[in-house]
């Protein structure tokens, strides 16, 4: 951790001392770079370093004040249409062609995107483009144009008059031209806060549970990371070996090296960040829906985001029973931790590298008190260590019996022996469920067009990584409308012969 200690110093201090960073020059940067760099290695001293918080070292955000609960939007959306007819949707679905489209159009109100997104001292009169034209746009993007750039997006598609679809969307007006610029988008973007990208993601869930009717309280949701590789410059700036380890500033600051599972056509490592999401999976048919996204610099191992994602699950009221994830979240005592604080079990794939504890047997999934047991011992339940377990064999049964504690303890860790231990059936059904929220991630990235970013800093990829959410989201209610209405869709009869 003392590279990113020293790497997280340098990154603060050029941040705070050059706040137009980005209108620097590249020599001007790599000398900026390499000054404080020294500077940093002058002063810091590893003894005397300071504990820093998850969400600082991995630069990500802490959850902040201000997220509506999910089981607050429903009251919130009627507070805000109480009283009020929506015009403006009976005027624009007569252009929309697009089925899907038009259920989309219809699910969205807004009056709840413009209060969601709007600043403090915002006030609608005297403004012919509201946020909620300009999140339309996002929206339509990461549907159905994610591979342009949003200058071709915006003048081939969104300002043309002849294009009355997309412009029905937007809810743009048809006759007047009143343009969307690329760069309102782009400063629009900027402009989103945590706070803001939050809230609507907790206003597609609670429209998911609502017209999907998932099964809430979330019985069981699913963790996964996947690369993004940002289109600034590979080659860093400066670089500072510490140890073993390597310390690189790059021009885009919050970016960093990370390593990616071996493809034909891509190298192993690549310059970014990663996307960690959470999905709620429906148990019974193995569908996922994406509830929570964080985007993190690339360096960070996986286990480091899973608090950090439970903890704004917790603070958008989701209520989460069971996460399942690969082996790369198995921390036995960050799992526990997670237990205790937020009441959510974790479940990972059994670690090759963990050794089975003695007098297991791993095929059968018994356990035995010692060597000359023979009698298999029956679960008790988990302490603050680990596993409890009892054997109630008499006399009779074991001769053994008399002169054997008949109770042992078995510590948590992450192979067979996790917060639900292996010898439960159900614990491979919870894993299995996990490939098919695989299947789908690796469709969502390609479909959203996050395989070729075109953005660079960490806000801008978080704010294109939740229009993709909130994109993929209504799609699946789009698509659950358009097969229900297949299923009560009345048959022809037959004609009499």
């Amino acid at each position: 951790m003392q590279e990113k200690d020293i790497k997280r110093i340098v990154i603060k201090q050029l941040k705070i001392k050059f706040p137009y960073w980005r209108r620097l020059t590249k020599k001007q940067k790599k000398a900026l770079v390499e000054e404080a760099l020294r500077d940093v290695m002058e002063n810091y001293q590893p003894s005397q370093a300071m504990p820093v918080s998850l969400h600082e070292l991995t630069n990500t955000p802490v959850p902040p004040a201000g997220i509506i609960l999910l089981s607050e939007m429903g009251k919130f959306i009627e507070n805000r249409t109480r009283g009020f007819l929506p015009f403006t949707k009976q005027y624009s679905q007569r252009y929309l062609n697009d089925r899907e489209l038009r259920l989309i159009d219809s699910l969205l109100d807004d009056r709840i995107l413009n209060d969601l997104l709007a600043c403090p001292g915002y006030t609608p009169s005297m403004r012919q483009i509201s946020p909620a034209h300009l999140f339309r746009a996002e929206l339509l993007k990461a549907l159905r144009y994610a591979d342009l750039s949003y200058r071709k997006y915006c003048d081939l598609h969104v300002n043309r008059l002849e294009n009355k679809s997309v412009r029905a969307f937007l809810h743009l007006p048809l006759h007047r031209k009143i343009m969307v610029h690329h760069s309102q988008l782009s400063q629009f973007r900027s402009t989103l806060t945590i706070t803001h990208l939050v809230n609507l993601m907790v206003y597609i869930t609670h429209l998911l549970v609502k017209e999907i009717n998932l099964p809430y309280p979330f019985q069981i949701c699913g963790v996964d990371s996947t690369d993004l590789a940002s289109s600034c410059c590979p080659v860093p700036l400066a670089t500072l070996t510490v140890g073993q380890k390597k310390v690189r500033i790059y021009n885009e600051l919050d970016a960093d090296c990370g390593k990616r599972r071996k493809k034909r056509n891509k190298s192993e490592y690549f310059v970014g960040y990663r996307l960690h999401s959470l999905n709620v999976i429906a148990p019974d048919s193995g569908h996922n829906y994406p509830l929570l996204s964080l985007v993190a610099p690339a360096n960070h191992h996986d286990n480091l985001l899973l608090p950090q994602l439970v903890a704004f699950a917790k603070a958008m009221g989701l209520n989460i029973q069971v996460i399942t994830a690969d082996a790369a979240y198995g921390d036995a005592e960050q799992n526990q931790q997670i237990k205790k604080e937020y009441g959510v079990t974790v479940v990972t794939s059994p670690s090759q590298k963990v050794k089975t504890p003695e007098h297991v047997d791993p095929d059968r999934r018994h356990v035995f008190m010692d060597e000359y047991c023979e009698t298999p011992m029956r679960y008790l339940g988990t302490t603050d260590t680990g596993h409890e377990f009892g054997c109630d064999a008499q006399t009779n049964e074991c001769f053994r019996a008399p002169l054997c504690p008949q109770c042992r303890e078995i510590p948590f860790d992450s192979g067979q022996f996790g917060q639900l231990p292996d010898i439960f059936e159900g614990v491979d059904q919870i894993r299995k469920l996990r490939k098919h929220m695989e299947r789908s991630y690796n469709l969502f990235k390609h479909g959203a067009g996050l395989e070729r970013l075109r953005l660079k800093s960490q806000q801008s990829v978080m704010a294109a990584v939740t229009f993709a959410q909130l994109a993929t989201g209504l799609m699946e209610i789009a698509r659950h409308h358009q097969s229900s209405e297949k299923k009560h869709r009345p048959k022809q009869l037959q004609l009499a012969a």
